[in-house]
């Protein structure tokens, strides 16, 4: 049985896994833009942003408005927030694996002087 949440997770980690899609998330960090202007920085046409734009979208990492002709985007950063907190579960092993390597670095210091 797939668990919502975190099949909501793996769809949100797909849409982050393309450095074309981290860019644009990051453009929209600075405020909302049109698909044209989000479009500018990369050699690709407009219909292969529009692709990468429903992904971001499915993932609900982007919202689409509609202005007349044009249709601003604009970053929803909440399942950015599930993913940080899926992330923060493993930082705790990280920490001790890393305080672990720092004592026995230190730990090979002191020989090291001793042996002098």
């Amino acid at each position: 049985m797939v668990n919502k949440d975190f099949d909501r997770l793996s769809t949100t980690l797909h849409a982050l896994s393309d450095p074309t899609r981290r860019a644009i998330l990051a453009r929209l960090t600075l405020g909302e833009s049109a698909v044209g202007e989000l479009a500018e920085p990369f050699d690709m046409t407009l219909p292969a942003i529009s692709k990468h734009l429903k992904v971001l979208e499915r993932a609900g990492l982007i919202e689409r408005g509609r202005e007349a002709q044009r249709r601003p985007c604009r970053l929803a950063a909440e399942p950015l927030r599930e993913v940080l907190e899926w992330v923060s579960d493993y930082r705790q092993f990280w920490d001790q694996r890393l305080d672990r390597l720092q004592d026995y670095l230190e730990k090979g210091k002191k020989r090291a002087r001793k042996r002098r």
